[in-house]
């Protein structure tokens, strides 16, 4: 009995030694939990690890005991810790321009777009925002590039940019054999330079070229820290040819994939160890807005899951379990939708889309005007609209500030007077629909794929982060932020409404940085309940 209780001792000693080394050697802040930070095992670990770190300052100096280099050791550990438990959760990362986003209304398709600077030395550039793609693409090298002359934009102040690889010092040609080559397959040598093709729902949209890696630059926000930058590693596109609509000044500068594929930004960004895995948007009412990196959002905001789209969790699916107009929610429109920042509009599967829309009609007292591409336009002199809902699971409500558009079509005036407000709802083909931004207008909106959920809270936009002032875009030549002076642009001929950017994707590969962790913790807690239940025995 004596010898098997010595045995389970020197078991847990073992056991608990060997936990500690690990810890020391990833991090030495963790240290202190296992062992004392000044006991003669951590002072032997700490001096083995100061030799092999070429980078170290320490050259193996060990502190004597209550001296002030031992005090501020300790003093060091503790903000350390501090900020491990309190700077992760509110600290967040924006591009270092600011992360303030614009929509330019119907001049660029109305998309929200941020700048950002890539590579060595950096290179801005106005990239769209695509919840409902994975891929960072810029122009480049371009074969086949819309124009970024200012001449073809005239609501921006200077000439859009085109990435040139052999100009940025940080710039690596990503290799076919790269985990994340989705093209490597077809590649005739693993050490080829990867290539990629991305096709757009749409119609005959795509960005071709090949992948790099790069840096983009960051700047920390909120949090406990003074503001910071960061350049922090990625995989963009360099984009040589681009078809479709991209060819006809929609996201000429780029798109940015906020999806939650392996190569998206925020999936690297994860992956790297900056950010949980998770990313907000906010809606301004004035069209304007922020993006924040690593946002899981506050407390009280309202969330509900994320599903697996086929099996797989590919995209921003979650279920809505009932549409309300007014006081009349509709049971039988349960459906599944992608939340999507890339699609103006939002678009219903066709049975809800029927159900939906005739209540909304007989609610409004007012005439049903139909104009091209917009089935419910109404007179806006004095009209008034039912208030609109989404009732995800869980019971959780989403209410829709404003789910119209108010239109005024040059070719409308000889038939109506005045502007009409026109329903910015879609029917769509399949059982998929999508919630796109005239929807999440008034809203931070988390993408928290760390947790799988999506939360909600309202806001202005300028709550979040540093408190920086949004500066609002003014409406191109002076139009109302909420008109579509040309309705034709928003539709293809056939006059069927498509989202204007959602690209297909793949499953994402699992993160080590996320995955390991909680195997870690697994194995520890089995560890420890079998120890107890033979010292029981």
């Amino acid at each position: 009995m004596e010898l098997r209780f010595a045995a389970i001792l020197v078991s847990i000693n073992f056991f608990l030694f060997f936990d500690a080394y690990l810890c020391t050697a990833a991090t030495a802040i963790y240290s202190s939990r296992l062992i004392h930070r000044f006991s003669d095992e951590a002072q032997q670990l700490w001096v083995s690890k100061s030799k092999s770190n070429e980078k170290s300052n320490t050259q193996g100096s060990w502190p004597e005991e209550k001296s002030l280099g031992h005090m501020r050791l300790l003093l060091d550990g503790d903000l350390k810790r501090q900020r491990l438990r309190l700077g992760t959760q509110n600290e967040l990362l924006v591009p270092s321009l600011g992360g303030h986003t614009y929509n330019y209304g119907n001049d660029l398709g109305w998309l929200h777009y941020t700048w950002i600077d890539v590579g060595t030395p950096n290179t801005s550039f106005l990239v769209a925002l695509d919840a409902g793609s994975d891929l960072f693409w810029v122009p480049c090298d371009c074969v086949q590039c819309a124009s970024l002359s200012l001449s073809h934009h005239s609501m921006l102040d200077r000439d859009l940019s085109q990435y040139s690889p052999s100009r940025s010092s940080t710039s690596k040609q990503l290799p076919c054999s790269h985990e994340l080559c989705d093209q490597g397959p077809n590649c005739k040598n693993p050490e080829e330079h990867c290539p990629y093709s991305v096709k757009y729902l749409s119609e005959d949209t795509s960005s071709s070229g090949f992948l790099y890696e790069d840096q983009i630059h960051l700047a920390s926000v909120g949090g406990n820290r003074q503001p910071s930058s960061a350049q922090a590693p990625v995989i963009l596109g360099c984009g040589r040819s681009q078809s479709g609509i991209y060819l006809e000044g929609i996201a000429p500068d780029g798109l940015m994939g906020l999806g939650p594929g392996g190569i998206s930004v925020p999936s690297l960004l994860a992956k790297s160890g900056f950010i949980p895995h998770s990313f907000s948007f906010c809606y301004d009412k004035s069209y304007s807005g922020r993006v924040f990196f690593g946002d899981e959002g506050p407390t009280s905001q309202r969330s509900t899951p994320f599903l697996p789209l086929k099996g797989k969790s590919v995209a921003y699916i979650v279920e809505v379990e009932s549409y309300c107009v007014a006081n009349s929610c509709l049971k039988i429109t349960e459906f599944k939708a992608q939340v999507d920042t890339g699609s103006s509009f939002t678009y219903l599967p066709h049975e809800t889309y029927e159900q939906v829309l005739a209540e909304f009609d007989k609610q409004v007292n007012a005439k049903r005007i139909t104009t091209q591409g917009f089935d419910y336009c109404y007179k806006a002199r004095s009209l008034k609209l039912p208030s609109m809902k989404l009732v995800f699971s869980l019971n959780q409500s989403f209410v829709i500030e404003d789910p119209t558009f108010q239109v005024s079509d040059n070719q409308m005036t000889r038939f109506v007077q005045g502007d009409l407000s026109c329903l910015g709802v879609h029917a769509m083909d399949g059982d998929i629909g999508i919630i796109g931004q005239n929807f999440l207008m008034g809203y931070r909106m988390v993408f928290d794929w760390e947790k799988l959920k999506l939360g909600w809270s309202i806001s202005n936009c300028q709550d979040i982060g540093d408190n920086l002032e949004v500066h609002p875009t003014p409406p191109p030549s002076g139009a109302s932020p909420k008109s579509l002076p040309i309705i034709e642009q928003q539709h293809p001929a056939s006059g069927h409404a498509v989202p204007p950017a959602v690209a297909g994707h793949t499953p994402p590969k699992p993160s080590a940085a996320s995955s390991l962790p909680s195997r870690r913790q697994y194995g520890i807690t089995s560890l420890l309940l079998f120890v107890l239940a033979i010292c029981v025995i």
